[in-house]
């Protein structure tokens, strides 16, 4: 075969795969339970899987529809207001009145506080929801968050997340900076014509990229399954009940916004990045705080094999408020 011919392939490979990512997603965050030693080969490409997702979402993104998108700037401040701020106070009270134990209950609180996965466009186009205004409310939300989560995790838990700025900034230009330099440097050499031919394949690439990235940030869950079962099911359950719950919740809030908007937002309260906070965790923290983090990515992956026939119903039925 020829490198023309192969190279052919691997893009139509890579397209397909694109049209089974929900189903992909579901069976790479299982495999990294069931599979320890692949999710223990794959833990240390976790970092470059981070770089490489962001910069595929930034590829993809239609950028004048992004810009376009703060001709509204109420729409994005609402969707940051709910998300940031009402979302930590909704999980709080209804934990307080639930029998959780006390290390799940915390988690639960401090997932509300977090912003949306950078990833979320790749989220939403396999949804198909809103990708501008998801990459927006994850990249805002990413920015607020040291400003907003320490002071409601501690009102509401306890604990103190003390986000440094130091360790902000790293984790800004990991996830944003170098990305955005990556895209806008593959943008000039492909080409607009190319990157949209391309687009399918990038998309299935993108797919691939979450796998290992949920294979890998999966190591060790296996052996707590084994040694703590009840407690990783009930972690697991919670995990769950707050991702689609703040889903739920969001989406309804917001329908005055417009019914693609407001399962947009309902998204992006329901599948956040923990990352941050997994290096910020205070060492008087409960332990287990941290392996909620990592439980919390089963229905990160799950959700999109879960939620699409909701988020098409949902969006059939409020066909006159799409806005």
């Amino acid at each position: 075969m020829t490198a023309s011919g192969a190279a052919g392939g691997l893009i139509r490979l890579l397209a397909a795969s694109a049209h089974s990512g929900k189903v992909l997603l579901a069976l790479g965050i299982l495999g990294g339970i069931l599979l320890p030693p692949a999710a223990r080969a794959l833990h240390g490409l976790v970092p470059v899987a981070v770089v490489g997702l962001s910069t595929l979402v930034l590829l993809r993104v239609d950028i004048p529809a992004t810009l376009a998108q703060l001709r509204r700037p109420g729409r994005l401040v609402a969707v940051l207001a709910f998300q940031m701020l009402a979302c930590p106070v909704l999980a709080w009270v209804v934990v307080r009145a639930l029998p959780l134990d006390p290390g799940i209950a915390d988690a639960v609180v401090l997932f509300a506080t977090g912003a949306a996965i950078v990833s979320a466009p790749a989220y939403a186009r396999l949804l198909e929801l809103d990708a501008e205004l998801s990459l927006l409310g994850a990249l805002a939300g990413t920015l607020l968050v040291p400003f907003t989560a320490p002071p409601i995790a501690w009102a509401l838990t306890g604990v103190d997340l003390a986000i440094g700025m130091e360790a902000f900034a790293a984790r800004l230009a990991a996830v944003v900076g170098l990305p955005l330099l990556l895209s806008v440097l593959l943008r000039w050499l492909a080409g607009a014509a190319r990157l949209e031919a391309l687009g399918p394949a990038l998309d299935g690439l993108t797919v691939w990229l979450l796998v290992a990235f949920g294979v890998g940030v999966m190591d060790g869950v296996g052996a707590r399954l084994l040694a703590e079962p009840a407690w990783v099911l009930e972690a697991t359950l919670a995990a769950c009940a707050a991702s689609s719950g703040l889903n739920l919740a969001t989406t309804a809030a917001l329908l005055p916004l417009g019914a693609r908007a407001a399962a947009t937002a309902g998204m992006l309260s329901g599948f956040r990045s923990m990352a941050l906070y997994l290096a910020v965790l205070p060492a008087a923290a409960d332990p287990r705080v941290a392996l909620f983090f990592g439980l919390y990515q089963i229905p990160l992956y799950l959700g999109p094999l879960a939620l699409a026939p909701a988020y098409r119903v949902f969006l059939r039925l409020n066909d006159g408020r799409r806005a």
